[in-house]
């Protein structure tokens, strides 16, 4: 005979059950997902515990769905439409509580197969190629925490609602309406907290309403996000539903603990005491015994002794650590480290951890404490303050690029007489000592190629499709470094500069290495996305023929190719370490694209767009005749050292943190 007092167990058991495993055509629920039949793929995957989680590394992409495709349409080639409701419970944990990347969506699709979709800022949904078409039928709630100036992003944190494009119909900066003051409260998306979306579509109305709340705060009565929607446009009879989450520069985890969903009705209610818990992270463990080793000593007899000890080491501490802050920082202070942390993650700036020396400089390889995450720290001395603000904040706003193929600058300490940079560290070292490094294997055409394409599209995120222009103003294979997967980034942005689109840019201090310099910088010092072109140009000559833009035989590239082209023979300034195996048309299309890149002449140079276009193949390379590749005016300075830099003069402190010095593991 059953025991009485089971009968509370059973029946919470037999709840967890009809929750987790059962769901009909029109409803499911899911309080954790240990025993639910979902569609998997990418990094996507069921915790023991039942978490669901969708990205567990940086650049990698998940999805989710619910098993099988779901009516939307009752009667075939009819326009009415089912109402839907679904509600789900989602965290965003980040190894460094400064960045994530990038964000998750709940998603209504045609298809549950998205592996044609890109990682980073498309968050597994789209890619560049289908963005925006109305054959994609997908309608999509995005919660985003990375500003893509490409979509129009509001802010860095925000939600938003798509359809067939990641470019939002309507976003509202993530936060809820309180009930009772209807006062709108703020909520951060990557806080590491657990959350609470609504997402309800009434067909009659056609209207789409997002409501979002922290955990165990009820359902707001007043939305955050409505907008009129015909789901007859988008969804096309059956359609999947489920998650897809991306992650870009930054490891970040995406997790979902609870899912339910209805069509015709209100999605189940979900019982926050029956979710699994969130992973602690590494240093949320080490807080109770730290906590332990402070206050254990002042238990004990001693406890005045011990005061004093402490006070004195913290004195101690606080010298050894201590930094320079000015109440202007404050604005910053989410792009600013502590140089606690930087010391203990180089190890105390140990020789060991040293990658390379350069003119402004050391550059220490570091990982930091709490999050694991590999950095380079570019240590700088300085001792004026002049134009310091604008200078950091130059430094901040280049924190918020995010590009694949640009290094990420993560932020900065001042600490009494220096300035430390914070960048992404890259395992595979600069370009450059994979093209003159004779110790080391020769650097494949494939890779040259692809390295050339990422280069390409890096400047052209830039010059173009960032919310500023940034003119990079010294790129060149040294400052081009690799990762672990080989992909080429443009790195050491200390000499570039930020200007408004539509604008002219300053006329500055003639700064960059010789050899790349355009003969309009020379001449006016004007910075343009023109002379980035033109290094581009030369930087494109020097992979492909494997010799530096100016040689110490006296001998210039461009002088030497422009022979050759002229001869009919331009296929032989190919580097000859490449033993013939390279694929002729793609070497003979970089080349003709460095000449055309290096006109004398700034308006008869290709922009960066149209670069990316001739490297793909869409668009095919002018013919040039002799006629309109007059070099005649071009000079270049020939000196000893042939890799010197134009510097700035004193009075302009971006020279502390100029080019040559290694943000990689190469010496």
């Amino acid at each position: 005979m059953t025991n009485v007092r089971s009968i509370p167990f059973l029946l919470l058991v037999l709840h967890k059950i009809m929750l987790v495993s059962s769901a009909s055509d029109t409803q499911f629920a899911s309080e954790g997902f240990a025993n639910a039949n979902l569609i998997l793929d990418g990094a996507a995957m069921v915790m023991p515990s039942g978490l669901l989680a969708l990205t567990n590394d940086k650049h990698t992409k998940g999805h989710a769905f619910f098993r099988a495709p779901l009516r939307f349409q009752t009667v075939l080639n009819d326009t009415s439409m089912e109402s839907f409701s679904a509600t789900f419970v989602f965290a965003i944990i980040s190894e460094h509580t400064q960045l994530s990347d990038h964000g998750l969506a709940f998603v209504v699709a045609p298809s549950s197969n998205l592996s044609a979709a890109t990682g980073a800022q498309y968050l597994g949904l789209l890619n560049i190629s289908d963005n925006g078409k109305a054959s994609n039928h997908i309608l999509a709630v995005e919660l985003d925490t990375v500003l893509s100036p490409e979509f129009h992003d509001i802010d860095s944190n925000h939600v938003g609602i798509d359809v067939n494009n990641l470019q939002s119909v309507k976003s509202h900066t993530a936060g809820y309406y309180e009930e009772g003051t209807g006062k709108f409260l703020n909520l951060t998306l990557m806080s590491r907290k657990a959350m609470q979306v609504w997402v309800d579509y009434n067909n009659q109305a056609m209207e789409l309403n997002v409501t979002l709340a922290p955990l165990y705060v009820e359902k707001p009565t007043e939305s955050l996000l409505s907008t009129t929607v015909n789901l007859s446009e988008i969804v096309n009879g059956s359609a999947y539903v489920g998650f897809t989450s991306a992650t870009g520069l930054s490891i970040a985890y995406h997790y979902v603990l609870g899912w339910s969903f209805s069509l015709n009705g209100v999605a189940p209610v979900l019982n926050s005491s029956n979710l699994p818990a969130l992973p602690r992270l590494p240093h949320q463990k080490r807080s109770l015994t730290e906590i332990l080793v402070i206050l254990l000593p002042l238990a004990t007899a001693g406890f005045i002794v011990a005061l004093l000890a402490a006070i004195f080491m913290f004195v101690r501490r606080w010298l050894r650590y201590a930094e320079l802050h000015e109440d202007w920082e404050v604005e910053f202070g989410p792009h600013r480290f502590s140089y606690k942390d930087l010391f203990h993650a180089t190890e105390g700036f140990v020789s060991k951890q040293l990658l390379g020396i350069g003119g402004f400089g050391r550059v220490y390889k570091g990982i930091l404490p709490e999050s694991n995450l590999a950095i380079a720290v570019k240590r700088v001395s300085h001792d004026s303050k002049q134009g310091m603000k604008e200078f950091i904040a130059e430094i901040v706003s280049m924190g918020r690029l995010r590009h694949k193929n640009l290094v990420q600058l993560l932020g900065y300490c001042r600490r009494k007489g220096e300035l430390l940079l914070v960048y992404d560290y890259m395992p595979n070292g600069s370009l450059d000592k994979h093209l003159y490094d004779r110790n080391r294997p020769v650097l494949s055409w494939n890779i040259r190629f692809h390295i050339i394409k990422g280069i390409a599209s890096g400047l052209l995120y830039l010059h173009e499709e960032w919310e500023q222009v940034v003119v990079h103003r010294d790129i060149k294979a040294s400052n081009v470094l690799l990762d672990s997967d080989m992909n080429g980034c443009l790195g050491d942005f200390g000499l570039a500069k930020l200007y408004n689109h539509g604008t002219n840019p300053r006329t500055t201090h003639v700064v960059g290495t010789m050899g790349y310099l355009s003969p309009e910088l020379l001449r006016t010092g004007k910075a343009s996305p023109g002379t980035d072109v033109f290094a581009f140009g030369m930087f494109l000559l020097e992979v492909t023929c494997g010799r530096r833009p100016l040689e110490h035989d006296q001998v210039v590239l461009l002088d030497w190719v422009l022979e050759h082209w002229n001869r009919g023979a331009i296929l032989e300034t190919v580097d000859p370490r490449l033993c013939g195996e390279y694929i002729t048309e793609e070497a003979g299309l970089v080349l003709k694209l460095g000449l055309l890149c290096l006109q004398p002449m700034p308006n008869a140079r290709p922009s960066m767009r149209q670069v990316l276009q001739y490297l793909e193949g869409t668009v095919a390379v002018p013919e040039m005749t002799m006629t309109n590749l007059d070099y005649s005016s071009l000079m270049f300075v020939h000196n000893e050292g042939f890799d010197t830099y134009v510097m700035l003069d004193a009075s302009s402190f971006a020279t502390s943190i100029g080019p040559g010095s290694d943000l990689s593991g190469g010496r």
